[in-house]
């Protein structure tokens, strides 16, 4: 078990030096990209261009998570949000198939408050939500795209994506890392599994598998 974990910290450590180093080249490469993004969200849905949300990261400790905004601040009569539906625009659809949304997440990761790869982060309501086993996903840093993301993404039931989730901080290597990237590069140009059946984005999640371990 203590080999286990020694061997654990080891792959984070060198997931962290690859993690900054790839960011800080993927900003550079990507500058004009997220310039020409921004400016297509301000010109499209005003401002502000990126969404600044509290979200859990590594041991379920908060963070701001950036993206591009991708829906509108429409609300109804009582001040609620409406839908994600209804606020989501045709432009926003077209940036979340593309991924493009994803891209100011780099800054999240040269902060240390998220990885390329890992568990997504979610909201901070579901964290009492969690059986043990949904809550080993905060045992690592949140990532940009993860192994339940190239299984399925969107299109998965909350069940099924929080167990590739745990098994992936069970399992975690580093060239599991570099396998769950490669496969994202190539998923991208499929533009799949978006939103799930029925939802312009993920039904809410409501607990499931309470007293399961």
């Amino acid at each position: 078990m203590k080999k286990s974990w020694h061997r654990k910290l080891k792959v984070d450590e060198v997931k962290r030096v690859f993690d900054v180093a790839s960011a800080l080249c993927l900003l550079v490469l990507c500058a004009p990209l997220l310039l020409l993004t921004a400016l297509a969200v301000r010109i499209a849905m005003g401002s502000p261009v990126l969404l600044r949300q509290i979200r859990p990261g590594l041991g379920g400790q908060p963070f701001a998570f950036l993206k591009f905004r991708s829906m509108t601040d429409a609300r109804d009569d009582q001040g609620e949000l409406l839908p994600d539906a209804q606020r989501m625009t045709p432009f926003g659809a077209w940036l979340r198939r593309s991924s493009l949304d994803e891209l100011p997440q780099l800054i999240n990761v040269l902060r240390g408050d998220m990885s390329l790869v890992g568990p997504r982060p979610l909201l901070m309501e579901y964290l009492p939500l969690y059986s043990p086993r949904q809550a080993m996903r905060h045992r690592v840093r949140p990532g940009i795209t993860g192994w339940a993301q190239i299984n399925g993404r969107n299109a998965l039931s909350w069940e099924a994506r929080f167990e590739y989730d745990a098994w992936y901080v069970e399992n975690r290597t580093f060239p599991l890392d570099l396998k769950i990237l490669f496969l994202t590069a190539a998923r991208l140009f499929r533009r799949g599994d978006v939103s799930h059946a029925g939802h312009a984005t993920m039904p809410r999640f409501t607990g499931s598998g309470r007293e399961a371990s």
